[in-house]
């Protein structure tokens, strides 16, 4: 029988050890090959939408560490693209989506037709690096959740308060929810596409989750994405689904965990390790380094690896950051902190 990629023995629930090991922004600015491609290529919109160098890109961090999982070089703002927004990378300043007439939803493209054409180079990149990834090494692909990407799409950027996604909501309840729908059905459509491809399990980014209330959190993040697992698992029902709400309370993790139907949940920094290892009872979990400890390095590094480490054993996880990789990370505290995880005992 085939040995199962180690990342997806833990998504199954078992305890693997030493855990699985990859980082989100794994692939990205910390890395001098990657940055070499983008002073030659310029658009990161462009890289990401060109199978070939999404796909260099993307194996950039696994011919270097060799992490037990490959995610694909991406972004959340594809799913607004297909949706018919254009989507802009400013030097510097970050992705903002052109409203252009669309603001509150108006004028959406709806034809999951259009939104495969729109997003096949994704799927083309998702092809060639399967074709390129040895046998133990899992490939993942992504979305944004519905509410991180209703809030990029209600303002044009992204914000601190959610202002302009928040008010919609309160004010036009209705209309919110059928704009929330509209995403999450194109949402859906991305992720099944992504598995067809080649993905082994795929993760939902709801970067902004943090922000509401309980009952907005309910509302906005946990209904959309039910419906997401709902059709995902439809189409797919032995992929795993991993889900981020980045920054929620600990009871609205355990929620999303309950009422999602996700398989596993990424949970971030200020989560309470202690508490993940019992949340792992409930669903297996992914996380959660401080990314700024990885730029420290040194004792900082090692001992809050070690606190994980010894809080998850004998639980179904995967280490990984409570956010993504940040642009000043030494490559080399990456090394020591992938060195670390497998020489766990």
């Amino acid at each position: 029988m085939k040995e199962e990629k180690k990342i997806l023995s833990a998504l199954r629930g078992e305890a693997v050890w030493p855990p699985p090991v990859w980082l989100m922004r794994q692939a990205g600015r910390y890395l001098p090959e990657y940055r070499e491609v983008r002073a030659k290529t310029g658009s990161f919109l462009g890289m990401a939408m060109t199978p070939e160098i999404a796909c260099e890109i993307t194996l950039q961090p696994i011919q270097r560490y060799g992490f037990d999982a490959a995610v694909l070089f991406s972004d959340i703002l594809t799913v607004p693209m297909a949706l018919g927004l254009e989507v802009v990378f400013d030097e510097g300043k970050g992705p903002r989506v052109v409203l252009d007439g669309k603001e509150e939803g108006k004028g959406l493209e709806t034809q999951p037709k259009a939104w495969g054409e729109t997003l096949a180079p994704v799927y083309d990149s998702i092809k060639l690096v399967k074709s390129k990834l040895d046998g133990k090494t899992a490939l993942l692909g992504f979305a944004g959740g519905p509410w991180t990407l209703a809030s990029y799409m209600a303002k044009g950027a992204g914000g601190d308060d959610q202002r302009a996604a928040k008010l919609w909501g309160y004010r036009d309840p209705e209309g919110f929810a059928k704009f929330l729908a509209v995403i999450a059905e194109c949402v859906a459509f991305h992720l099944i596409r992504q598995i067809k491809s080649g993905a082994d399990a795929v993760q939902i980014f709801d970067s902004w989750a943090g922000s509401l209330t309980a009952e907005t959190f309910d509302q906005w993040v946990i209904a959309p994405t039910r419906h997401i697992v709902q059709r995902v698992r439809g189409m797919c029902p032995n992929v795993p689904i991993i889900g981020f709400p980045r920054a929620t309370s600990l009871q609205g993790y355990e929620r999303y965990a309950r009422e999602t139907g996700v398989t596993a949940v990424s949970v971030d920094t200020i989560a309470p390790i202690k508490w993940a290892s019992g949340f792992a009872a409930q669903v297996p979990v992914q996380g959660n380094l401080d990314p700024i400890a990885l730029i420290a390095g040194g004792a900082a590094l090692t001992t809050a690896t070690d606190r994980i480490l010894e809080a998850m054993r004998g639980k179904p996880f995967i280490f990984n950051l409570g956010h993504g990789v940040l642009p000043p990370t030494p490559p080399e505290h990456v090394a020591e902190l992938v060195a670390r995880v497998r020489a766990a005992k």
